[in-house]
């Protein structure tokens, strides 16, 4: 057996990560640079102050229930895979998910708690570079997702389903591109992997990852659609196609 470099194992571990799907967004302890792991964690801990402070003046106490149930069903979808090719999985991320249901304040702080009990009880990331996950997957994910479902939405139907099913899809697709990008970027940054090679494996994988995200993402906001469509962030004010008085909105 041939005894290699300790930086070379480093290196092949490295890329091992990298080019798994179902850990690659889930950066662990030791792969940021400290500059860039502050950045990254006060990036977090003020866009989730904001949450706090948005949430406790614009949202009535109903939401507060639909929040919990919201992260419990992220947080159970995430540990389902599903297969892409090359023999490995992805899973959903939820992000515009959260924003279409919660809206981009609320959602955002769904996530954050969602990634910080998978790190502190799962070890599914590091501790250290917690800020970087939330902030890439929760709060861009999320933030992004809605705002750019919210543009879709207005722009083919604000109250039809034409609007809000391409939004959902086309949001959760390049939600989940844009935060494997920024990831890229970080491990770039920190001096961890050549910029090339990290926007090649990770934003190559999450373009088909992103295809499964955005299907899940879809069915699970149509099911809400067709049985409780006042459960959506700025409801439908009629159901298209039906006589039926509008909707509460909040």
């Amino acid at each position: 057996m041939i005894a290699l470099p300790s930086s070379t194992i480093e290196f092949s571990s490295l890329l091992h990560w990298v080019i798994q799907p179902q850990l690659a967004m889930h950066i662990p302890d030791g792969f940021l640079s400290l500059p860039v792991s502050l950045v990254t964690w006060i990036v977090a801990i003020a866009l989730i102050a904001l949450c706090l402070n948005r949430v406790e003046g614009e949202y009535q106490e109903r939401a507060v229930p639909l929040m919990g149930v919201c992260a419990a069903f992220i947080f159970a979808a995430q540990m389902i895979n599903f297969p892409i090719p090359g023999g490995t999985s992805g899973h959903l991320l939820g992000g515009t998910l959260a924003g279409v249901l919660l809206g981009p304040w609320a959602g955002s702080l769904v996530m954050a708690v969602v990634f910080i009990v998978q790190a502190v009880v799962f070890q599914d990331g590091g501790i250290t570079v917690l800020g970087a996950n939330i902030t890439n997957m929760g709060l861009i994910g999320t933030f992004c997702g809605y705002y750019l479902y919210r543009t879709i939405r207005h722009a083919l139907g604000r109250d039809s389903w034409r609007g809000i099913g391409i939004g959902t899809a086309v949001a959760a697709w390049t939600s989940v591109v844009i935060a494997s990008i920024l990831c890229a970027i970080q491990l770039a940054l920190s001096g961890t992997i050549p910029l090339g090679i990290a926007l090649v494996a990770m934003a190559g994988w999450h373009v088909i990852i992103a295809i499964g995200e955005a299907l899940i993402t879809l069915v699970t906001v149509s099911f809400v659609w067709r049985n409780r469509p006042d459960l959506l962030y700025h409801p439908p004010r009629k159901r298209i196609g039906s006589i039926s008085r509008p909707l509460s909105s909040r």
